[in-house]
């Protein structure tokens, strides 16, 4: 953040001084600066072994941002499969709680035929 707020001021310093450029001196310097622009070398993708020893994140390239990126998705996706799965393994529990409950009562077996016996047991709201 320093070196944008470095570049930022000379950027601003650099407009400043602009105006008192005279006209024939501007012109000269818009040509130098096209003709440098054209000599500059353009950046050719290189090719690269997987597991060469090169790191995008070492060598700062310009995959290292989307690669934090895809990171932090897989690792919310990662959160939220465990959440999931801790809540199922809970819900389960629960289950098999008045599962077992309801398996060592002395109920007779007409009760589990009985409808509101079921709309009973649907009924969260219902003390135990």
């Amino acid at each position: 953040m320093n070196e944008e707020r470095f570049a930022s001021r000379i950027r601003q310093a650099l407009n400043h001084g602009a105006k008192d450029i005279p006209p024939a001196a501007a012109r000269r310097l818009e040509a130098a600066r096209h003709i440098a622009l054209s000599k500059q070398k353009q950046p050719v993708a290189q090719l690269s072994l997987a597991g060469s020893g090169t790191s995008t994140l070492k060598n700062g390239g310009h995959n290292a941002p989307y690669l934090k990126q895809i990171l932090a998705i897989l690792a919310l996706l990662l959160g939220m499969w465990i959440s999931f799965y801790w809540h199922s393994v809970q819900y389960i529990t629960e289950l098999e709680e008045v599962d077992s409950a309801l398996l060592s009562d002395d109920l007779p077996p007409e009760a589990f035929m009985d409808n509101d016996f079921f709309e009973w047991l649907k009924d969260d709201t219902s003390e135990e």
